[in-house]
This record gives C-alpha cells, structure tokens and sequence, in this order.
C-alpha cells in the first residue's frame, strides 16, 4: 500500500505538490538544533569534570573550612573565577538536561511550555544567587 501511495506520489506529482513523505517530514521532522545541543551537553560536561577536580584540589589545598579562611581564598581573582566558571556552567548543564528529560516525556504542549519557562526562571534564580554570593565575597563586601 505505502509503495502504491509513493509511486502515485512521484509519478503524477506536479511541482506544487508533495508526497505523503515529504508532509510528514515537514511537519514532524528535525528541527536541526538536535546535534548543537547535544555538543552543548558535552562540552559542558568536560568543563564540569575540569572545574570539579580544580575545585576539589583547591579545597584540599586549603588549611582549613573556617568562614575567615574561604573569604580569603574566594578573595583570590584565581579562586573567584574559576568559581564563577563553575556556577555558570553547572547551572547552565542543569538547564539543558532538565529540558531534554522535559522535550523528550512532557507531550502537552502547554504543560512543556509551563515546564520549560518554570526550569529556566528557577535555574537563572540560583545563577544569579549564587554568582551574586561569589563576587560578592571576591569585590571585598565579605559575607553576611
């Protein structure tokens, strides 16, 4: 049968038509973001790795975990950034595969809308506090 509708299809097919299987790939197929994405995801993942194991070594390293102690460390630009590096890309991992779980399993399109605005606002609220708390602690204003 799917034979008989695609040979039809191309057979009396004049330039303004389409066949059944280019309607569907128009209408269903891939939006071409899929493969960014999924570097996005990667790269993203080999930063963390990078960054974690800085952060570790660096905890390591520090005498002892007194408040006095991380103020003056995160008062280090070399402390501070890589710090910053790490919040903004953690957080930004989190946001792309919490979407992915949403894309692939949420199927109403207003609750996956609702889904991915709610993620969004909530992954940029911890961003901002936590850079916020960081360079706060680097530009000398210490910590409440």
């Amino acid at each position: 049968m799917t034979t008989e509708i695609n040979a039809a299809a191309h057979a009396g097919a004049t330039p303004g038509e389409t066949s059944p299987s280019k309607a569907v790939g128009r209408t269903t197929g891939s939006t071409k973001h899929g493969a960014g994405h999924w570097w996005q995801e990667r790269l993203s993942s080999l930063a963390l790795v990078v960054l974690f194991v800085w952060f570790i070594v660096s905890m390591l390293r520090l005498p002892d975990y007194t408040h006095a102690t991380m103020v003056e460390w995160l008062s280090d630009p070399t402390a501070a950034v890589p710090m910053l590096l790490l919040i903004a890309t953690t957080f930004w991992h989190i946001k792309m595969g919490l979407q992915v779980i949403v894309e692939d399993y949420v199927h109403d399109a207003g609750n996956k809308l609702f889904t991915l605005a709610l993620i969004n606002f909530l992954v940029a609220l911890g961003a901002a506090f936590a850079l916020f708390a960081v360079l706060k602690i680097a530009l000398g204003g210490g910590a409440a």
